[in-house]
């Protein structure tokens, strides 16, 4: 009789420096006062330097129907994080990412009081450009839209964003500008 039950999704742990130090299941690293492991997030911008950004789907355990960043996750372990960001990406969004480079890391530590659980992360960002119409897979996106560094400012003003949004977006503004150029304002 064949197991209906799905693999546990496997994170890596590790540690300051961001090497790897073992596996955790994904929601046990979650659990207050979590677990640090490696993450990865990606800023996706169109050729005039607006922001894709995304609703996380409402099912989502963690962390859901708030805005956030383009696309944002964990590599599997021994999964280098740039493939994993175009990976899920693809699978989130229904899009390759362009020129799509590396732009830095950092390390947080965000409690999300709405779903109890603990963001603490070594998260790998990334930057690109998208130059095709997102077709969003609905159990992981509810929604997407493009936004300018002005539009952004209001809207986060507004709509509730996810706990790690403004860490990683500042954390990747030197490689943000870099691509958009000064004039977008990022």
């Amino acid at each position: 009789m064949a197991n209906s039950t799905a693999a546990p999704i496997m994170l890596e742990l590790v540690d300051e420096d961001g090497k790897t130090i073992g596996t955790a299941e994904k929601l046990s690293a979650h659990v207050p006062p979590g677990r640090l492991h490696r993450a990865f997030s990606v800023f996706l911008f169109d050729d005039s330097g607006r922001l894709l950004l995304q609703r996380r789907a409402l099912g989502k355990y963690h962390s859901p129907g708030v805005w956030s960043n383009t696309c944002c996750g964990h590599p599997y372990p021994d999964e280098k994080p740039f493939v994993a960001s175009a990976r899920r990406v693809s699978e989130e969004l229904g899009v390759a990412p362009q020129l799509m480079s590396e732009a830095g890391t950092v390390r947080y530590n965000h409690p999300d009081p709405a779903s109890g659980l603990v963001e603490q992360e070594y998260n790998h960002l990334f930057v690109g450009l998208v130059r095709e119409v997102p077709e969003p897979d609905p159990e992981e996106v509810a929604e997407t839209a493009f936004v300018t560094a002005q539009e952004l400012k209001r809207r986060h003003g507004e709509d509730p964003f996810s706990t790690w949004f403004m860490t990683v977006l500042d954390a990747a503004r030197p490689a943000i500008n870099e691509l958009t150029g000064g004039s977008a304002g990022w």
